[in-house]
């Protein structure tokens, strides 16, 4: 079997954690879920009808990231594929982790029960707007290792976008993935956040009014940092797809 749904972990310093999530429930309209965890680590951001697939966990860690979760009816099938295209196993806690080639952990977990599309959300005098992508963002030197890995890992369809610096998997759940070459060789393959938005001007003004930081305007986006100081993006896109 393979993945039947994609969760986004915010993965949020625990001194910035309560500022950016309840920045994240403003941006997507959510609710929060009730804190799971030992130490109450672990919460949902749930959409107004659908499945959820953003979550929150607050960690030690100085630096804010992105990890993910891939649903599969099949674990041990799954974590097996990933290794065998090149990734490191990772696992604490008793949860399946696997780091893929270029570094980005990723956990290998149970079926999302219901996965319903969720919609995306009208902002009045805004329009729509939707979380619907995970950017992967890879340095030049690790780009087709990478791009391979999840290429086989998915078996999703893959559309180059004729610019050499991004190719789009596209498949199951609410999340699509967006595939970027960095300019920059440094460090591990991170990932951001994307919005899709009818009007990205008022949309990027709606985010900067809840509190988000510019960082500057690319072609067809404008990326932003969450007060936790992670970077993503609104896009020109239609939310939905």
């Amino acid at each position: 079997m393979g993945i039947e749904w994609m969760t986004a972990f915010l993965d949020l310093p625990a001194a910035r954690s309560h500022a950016a999530t309840r920045f994240w429930l403003d941006v997507t309209g959510c609710s929060l879920s009730e804190r799971r965890g030992p130490a109450g680590e672990f919460a949902t951001l749930l959409p107004r009808s659908g499945a959820p697939y953003l979550r929150t966990q607050v960690t030690g860690e100085s630096e804010p990231r992105i990890h993910l979760d891939l649903h599969t009816g099949d674990v041990p099938g799954l974590v097996r594929r990933a290794l065998d295209l090149g990734g490191t196993d990772m696992t604490r806690a008793g949860v399946p982790t696997v780091a893929t080639p270029g570094g980005l952990l990723v956990c290998v977990v149970q079926p999302q029960p219901g996965a319903e599309l969720p919609p995306s959300e009208f902002w009045p005098g805004v329009g729509r707007s939707m979380v619907d992508q995970v950017c992967l963002d890879v340095p030049p030197s690790r780009y087709d290792g990478e791009l391979e890995f999840w290429t086989g890992l998915t078996g999703w369809a893959r559309r180059d976008l004729g610019d050499g610096e991004f190719e789009r998997l596209t498949g199951v759940g609410a999340l699509q993935v967006l595939v970027q070459r960095r300019q920059d060789d440094v460090g591990p393959v991170r990932a951001h956040l994307d919005l899709a938005a009818d009007d990205p001007g008022a949309e990027v003004a709606r985010h900067l009014a809840l509190g988000a930081r510019h960082r500057f305007d690319g072609r067809e986006w404008v990326t932003l940092e969450d007060p936790a100081g992670m970077p993503y993006c609104v896009t020109a896109r239609r939310p939905g797809r």
